[in-house]
């Protein structure tokens, strides 16, 4: 009797041992995915925790709200919240480690947790760290592919470690080469476009429309390619109506190229309701493309970013803008106290904003070759020509202006494909701000050398780009430098 007692006990025991961790790729979670990747940020929450009631040992769970804190902290580029979530970096990857580790999912997981994380603390400048986040995630994605070769997740990943380590300029790649870090662009995103048609009809679909987003920002951001419009916005066009990570691309993509009319209609039309993710972003490019477009309300815009934008990014570049904005309305005393804005509110860590506060304390802009460079900033070649040919170059008085000139012309008729005039100016920019602190000379230079590697007249343009590595202290200075260091390589290549 006692026997059978002991028996019974056992068996009990057996049948109610805790649930063992897993990554089950539900109904549920794959709903929260979906949700997550159209920025309804809400309906993502409250399938999560459904998710964790129903399925608490579900590690699918800690890598959706990963991905939340990832998304928002890449829209909003907010450093207090940074502060703030980074430290459940920490404990996400503790809770992975506890999970199946027999699972696909296992290392995939963790891997894509120290990549996402990688790429925020480059963001917010927390570069080295970033560095070895993103080596951690590339260690753990190739030790899973081995085990799970067909695990089509960990190619998205893989894909995505190359156009990190690809993107690193030229200066830094023989360092991290050395540790074994090493990525390829063009590789990357040829493995992405590939995954894009395995994805379809398998259970990881969901993954589709992030590899849309790492596609397009690194032909836009990255490669700053203008030339595939029509490839970007078919692949963007798949996305669900709901989305407003759709609508964001679709305005992002057609600003970057040139399609200015088309990107105030999709960033008009983006959903801003407490449904989805709160993107004052949104805004700021609206406010951007108005601009190009000469839209007499664009400083509304801008100033509507500014006071729904609980970060510092792109807060002095607001303001400047909103000051030009006051100076083609002839308000000189809305476009001083708006000129003091950008001395004193939003910070200098953004490129963008750094140059903001240096034009904001130099002299004021000719009005005229203002228009022209947000004309040409739109797509509006036409009308900045017409604008640069209606200035005498004997009204400007100033060499920064004088050089200028001649730059926006290169600018704009390279634009136009007459590379005969393009070549010419951007010749006398040269020569008029070699020793001039701004950018205009040396990223003449750059463009020349472009257009000869073109046209493949390596040996000038060799010449072209390494006249503009030579010119020192100008804004831009590393940007400019990596691009012409990446044209040299190009031409070892060759």
């Amino acid at each position: 009797m006692v026997y059978k007692y002991v028996l019974l006990f056992f068996l009990v025991l057996g049948l109610y041992q805790p649930a063992k961790a897993d990554f089950t790729l539900d109904q549920n979670s794959s709903a929260a995915f979906k949700a997550i990747f159209e920025l309804r940020f809400p309906e993502a929450k409250r399938l999560i925790a459904e998710e964790k009631r129903t399925n608490p040992d579900n590690g699918i769970t800690v890598l959706l709200e990963n991905y939340m804190d990832y998304f928002q902290l890449l829209m909003s580029s907010n450093k207090a919240d940074y502060q703030k979530f980074k430290d459940r970096r920490s404990a996400r990857l503790d809770a992975l480690e506890d999970n199946d580790s027999n699972s696909p999912f296992y290392l995939f997981a963790q891997a894509d947790v120290y990549i996402q994380w990688g790429v925020l603390k480059a963001k917010f400048g927390d570069y080295s760290s970033s560095v070895m986040d993103v080596n951690k995630g590339r260690k753990l994605l190739a030790k899973n592919n081995e085990k799970y070769p067909n695990f089509l997740p960990n190619q998205k990943s893989i894909a995505w470690v190359n156009l990190l380590f690809g993107a690193i300029p030229p200066n830094y790649k023989s360092l991290i080469g050395f540790f074994g870090m090493k990525g390829d662009l063009q590789a990357g995103l040829k493995q992405l476009r590939r995954l894009r048609g395995q994805l379809d009809g398998t259970p990881y679909s969901i993954y589709k429309d992030e590899v849309t987003f790492l596609i397009a920002l690194t032909d836009i951001d990255i490669l700053k390619r203008k030339d595939n419009y029509t490839e970007l916005m078919g692949m963007a066009a798949d996305m669900s109506d709901r989305s407003l990570l759709k609508n964001y691309l679709q305005g992002y993509i057609s600003f970057k190229t040139a399609h200015v009319d088309a990107a105030v209609k999709y960033f008009s039309d983006a959903p801003q309701t407490s449904e989805y993710l709160d993107m004052p972003v949104v805004t700021y490019w609206l406010a951007n493309a108005k601009l190009c477009r000469m839209d007499r309300d664009a400083d509304k815009y801008f100033l509507k970013f500014i006071s729904e934008n609980r970060g510092d990014q792109f807060i002095k570049e607001a303001y400047l803008k909103v000051a030009y904005c006051a100076l083609f309305k002839k308000d000189m005393d809305d476009y001083k106290s708006y000129l003091n804005m950008v001395r004193t509110k939003g910070s200098t860590a953004d490129e963008k904003d750094k140059e903001a506060l240096k034009e904001a304390n130099d002299a004021m802009p000719d009005e005229d070759m203002l228009r022209a460079r947000f004309y040409f900033d739109g797509g509006y070649y036409d009308k900045a020509l017409a604008m640069l040919k209606g200035k005498s170059f004997n009204e400007l008085k100033i060499v920064r202006d004088k050089t200028e000139y001649y730059y926006r012309f290169g600018r704009t008729y390279d634009a136009l494909e007459n590379d005969t005039a393009a070549l010419a100016n951007y010749l006398r920019a040269i020569n008029m701000g070699k020793t001039t602190s701004y950018y205009y000379a040396a990223n003449a230079a750059l463009l020349s050398g472009l257009i000869y590697e073109q046209k493949r007249d390596l040996k000038k343009a060799e010449e072209f780009f390494r006249l503009a590595l030579s010119m020192k202290n100008h804004e831009y200075q590393n940007s400019i430098d990596n691009q012409a260091k990446d044209g040299l390589t190009r031409i070892k290549a060759d």
